[in-house]
């Protein structure tokens, strides 16, 4: 009876230590944490010139008005780029399907920027894993530039200082330069287009 009793007893009171533990040191611990951090933790939006925001950094956005640069593919949802539906296309690099869809990408960039199809940077044709990712390449940054700034009235020297600006050297990066926030930068060409205007 005294072991059921002191074992009850245990129980009883190691449920409340982890109680107050867990369900409330810790939580209030991490929230303090996140307010160190407060763009970091609500989502990392981002405003345009007026103050409204318009994205997160962290999410690509589709580009459906001329003079911006274009992010990667989405495989995201229906229409790509949805936050709710992050994924992949699933198909294998070695699919007929998927190699034709790399190869119509290809072509359409190609066009776009009036290069040749061999200078279309890989990132350029292919969805990242989430289908979300904000950064491109440098190459495919570099790509961009031109039509961005004939598009946009920006003259060349201050999209190129743009494309720098939003560069993240955090990133590991790869054989085709450093990454380039895509979703920042063209919150920037607008701002810049907008302070052109005025």
């Amino acid at each position: 009876m005294k072991t059921s009793t002191r074992l009850l007893s245990t129980t009883v009171r190691a449920f409340l230590l982890l109680t107050v533990l867990l369900g409330v040191i810790y939580p209030l611990v991490i929230f303090g944490v996140g307010r160190i951090m407060p763009a970091k933790a609500d989502g990392s939006y981002i405003k345009d010139s007026s103050g409204q925001v318009v994205g997160s950094s962290l999410i690509a956005q589709a580009v459906t008005e001329p003079g911006y640069f274009v992010p990667r593919p989405s495989a995201a949802g229906d229409d790509g780029y949805d936050a709710m539906s992050s994924s992949a296309s699933n198909l294998s690099p070695f699919d007929p399907e998927y190699q034709a869809l790399v190869e119509q990408r290809r072509a359409e960039i190609a066009q776009r920027e009036n290069v040749s199809p061999d200078k279309v940077p890989v990132d350029a044709v292919t969805a990242s894993g989430s289908g979300l990712d904000p950064q491109i390449s440098r190459a495919y940054a570099e790509l961009q530039i031109p039509r961005v700034a004939r598009e946009s009235g920006l003259d060349r020297a201050t999209v190129e200082q743009l494309v720098n600006d939003n560069e993240q050297s955090a990133f590991n990066g790869s054989t085709h330069g450093t990454p380039v926030n895509v979703v920042t930068l063209n919150v920037d060409i607008a701002n810049a287009k907008a302070g052109a205007q005025n």
